[in-house]
């Protein structure tokens, strides 16, 4: 790999890290693991505000983690790839497995 990919992968990585670096976007990941949902419906599961929700979509969409489509007056919001669930399971059963060592709590569930 060429020095020059290799920094911007590098780059890239770090920005997704980012992304994924906040509980509130780890559980709309989550939310989306099964299938496209909207704005609406993820505030609704997260008890969380509409904008609230929609500005931390947005910077997922911006990262190229979600993906949106438009129905009629609703957009949805998808994963753009099942990895990004791939991801954030390896690094959950990782921790579950430090913190086991360790006389933790299981984060498994």
């Amino acid at each position: 790999m060429r020095q020059t990919n290799r920094a911007e992968l590098t780059e890239l990585h770090a920005r997704i890290c980012k992304a994924l670096a906040d509980p509130t976007r780890l559980l709309i990941i989550n939310e989306l693991r099964d299938g496209r949902r909207s704005v609406g419906e993820i505030a609704d599961k997260l008890q969380i505000s509409q904008p609230n929700a929609s500005r931390h979509l947005a910077l997922l969409r911006d990262r190229g983690i979600v993906t949106t489509q438009r129905a009629g007056s609703t957009i949805f919001y998808t994963l753009t790839s099942k990895k990004v669930v791939q991801a954030v399971d390896l690094l959950r059963e990782f921790m579950a497995e430090d913190l086991g060592v360790r006389g933790g709590v299981n984060l498994a569930g």
